[in-house]
């Protein structure tokens, strides 16, 4: 949700999409003035509109849930993207010492595949089906040029992440009146 509705030239702040839950469950979306489905809400997202969600008698953020529960129905409609394994590890970073830093991580490698992803498609624009199928073979010198990128900002991702662990414990060894 990252697209601005604000004018060209112009410095303001970008205009926020406001959608009010009503305790009935409805959404309305004060943009177009009208009731609106979880499945547009998903259509905000992918078209990268700027939204938030808030609740219609306290103005209380919603965003996080509305999110959640669209991935929710996603995850139980089709071919899910988690495994119950991958869940089950997620769930186990709750309330441990590298949540914040799982969490981190987790939005690093996300927004990287998402920029290896528009490249890709950025580089089979007009592709006929052949075509596109070599370029999707590992194999090809493109896809693993990207794919190398790709696995280097991982990397880079999670070292930064250990050298941030690092840090924090020294500091907090330090603290504590002990030195590593």
């Amino acid at each position: 949700m990252q697209k601005s509705k604000a004018g060209s030239g112009s410095d303001r702040a970008p205009a926020v999409r406001v959608i009010k839950k009503y305790p009935n469950r409805r959404l309305y979306d004060t943009d177009t003035s009208t009731y609106i489905t979880l499945a547009e809400v998903k259509s905000l997202v992918m078209e990268s509109e700027v939204f938030v969600v808030r609740d219609a008698k306290t103005n209380d953020d919603l965003t996080r849930s509305i999110l959640l529960q669209i991935i929710l129905e996603e995850e139980t409609a089709g071919v899910p993207i988690f495994t119950e394994q991958v869940l089950g590890n997620i769930i186990r970073f709750y309330g441990h010492a590298m949540q914040d830093f799982m969490g981190a991580y987790l939005e690093k490698n996300v927004q990287i595949f998402m920029d290896l992803q528009h490249k890709m498609t950025e580089q089979s624009t007009g592709a006929n089906p052949e075509a596109w199928k070599q370029f999707m073979n590992v194999q090809s010198p493109m896809m693993q040029g990207m794919m190398g990128t790709y696995l280097e900002q991982s990397r880079h991702a999670f070292t930064q992440m250990q050298e941030q662990m690092q840090k924090n414990s020294e500091q907090m060894l330090a603290a504590l009146g002990l030195k590593r």
